[in-house]
């Protein structure tokens, strides 16, 4: 007698790399219920390191839509546990790292938390090469790099500004980030995490890098019921690049609007040959000028300001006023 053989049952999770995956005539994206369930099961460790990998191999050959970051979102934010009752002005991601120019953005930042501002910042490390990222760059500047939501609570208190790694507050999330530098290729977790917003901030900034992903992002953030301003911002960090035009995709109150706003600079500024941090913390300090840096400080705290709901000429004028006002010696 020959004995029968057992097919081993489906894994629970194959389901969404089929639907990803089968064919070109019979894949399609996760609805925003299966995107929730699947990324549920993602953190909760439910699925197999090989299924993880297709996934965001899938996704990133496909790019993510709205629909799917909106799910994907609310399962990461089911699993948060940030203290009752913080509450900030803004939530700041930084993800992408600067290459061509310094990351200016700090320094906007520094300024509008001193002008009470509340900002939460929040980054996945330095995953490529060459590139200076927010954290390395943190103590120089003195920001404050919380390790817990604790921590977090604490600086927002004493200086409306903390830092905190995706790290220490959704590890599965930065383990897929770091899976880049294996798979080979960006995935979309670079997209959610920026759209994440993990306070409930008044107002989500969010940049991108790759030009088209403006809107899905806004989509997304719409979808959750969240206010939002999403820019092509210099290097793929939130910060406004005075020789360009800067066009802004917002959402508020499950309305979107658009503006386009003209370029700073009559021409564009040449290009530094390296990148010297040193030079941020000279520039707070009065110690140097930049023509470029100046710039994209001012317009990114202007683009700070019209997130909160400041018209942009008012916004222009009093993150000057701010800029001109700052405290240097800190």
């Amino acid at each position: 007698m020959t004995g029968s053989i057992i097919t081993p049952p489906e894994h629970p999770f194959a389901q969404f790399v089929r639907i990803l995956g089968k064919g070109k005539r019979g894949a399609r994206s996760l609805t925003r219920e299966e995107a929730r369930e699947a990324m549920g099961m993602l953190l909760d460790g439910q699925a197999e390191e090989i299924q993880l990998g297709a996934f965001l191999m899938l996704l990133r050959h496909k790019e993510e839509s709205a629909e799917e970051l909106a799910g994907f979102s609310e399962a990461v934010r089911a699993r948060l546990q940030p203290p009752v009752g913080l509450a900030v002005d803004l939530d700041w991601p930084s993800y992408a790292g600067k290459k061509r120019h310094l990351p200016w953005y700090l320094l906007a930042v520094k300024c509008l938390a001193q002008n009470g501002v509340r900002i939460l910042m929040h980054g996945g490390g330095a995953h490529t090469a060459g590139r200076l990222y927010s954290e390395e760059l943190l103590g120089l500047l003195d920001i404050p790099l919380c390790n817990d939501w604790s921590e977090v609570e604490q600086a927002l208190q004493a200086r409306n500004l903390a830092f905190i790694p995706l790290g220490a507050w959704m590890p599965g999330l930065q383990r897929m980030i770091e899976l880049r530098n294996t798979l080979g290729l960006r995935s979309p977790i670079h997209s959610l995490a920026r759209m994440l917003n993990p306070l409930g901030a008044r107002c989500s900034l969010q940049s991108i890098f790759h030009p088209g992903y403006q809107a899905i992002h806004r989509e997304g953030s719409r979808l959750l019921g969240d206010t939002a301003v999403v820019i092509k911002g210099d290097g793929g960090e939130i910060e406004i690049n005075p020789d360009a035009v800067s066009h802004l995709y917002g959402t508020a109150g499950g309305e979107s609007w658009d503006e386009e706003w003209p370029a700073m600079a009559a021409q564009r500024h040449v290009k530094p040959e390296r990148l010297d941090p040193a030079q941020l913390q000279a520039f707070w300090h009065g110690e140097s000028e930049d023509a470029y840096g100046r710039l994209a400080v001012l317009g990114t705290m202007t683009l700070a300001l019209r997130a909160l709901g400041t018209p942009r000429e008012e916004a222009l004028a009093q993150a000057q006023r701010y800029w001109d006002a700052r405290d240097r010696s800190k």
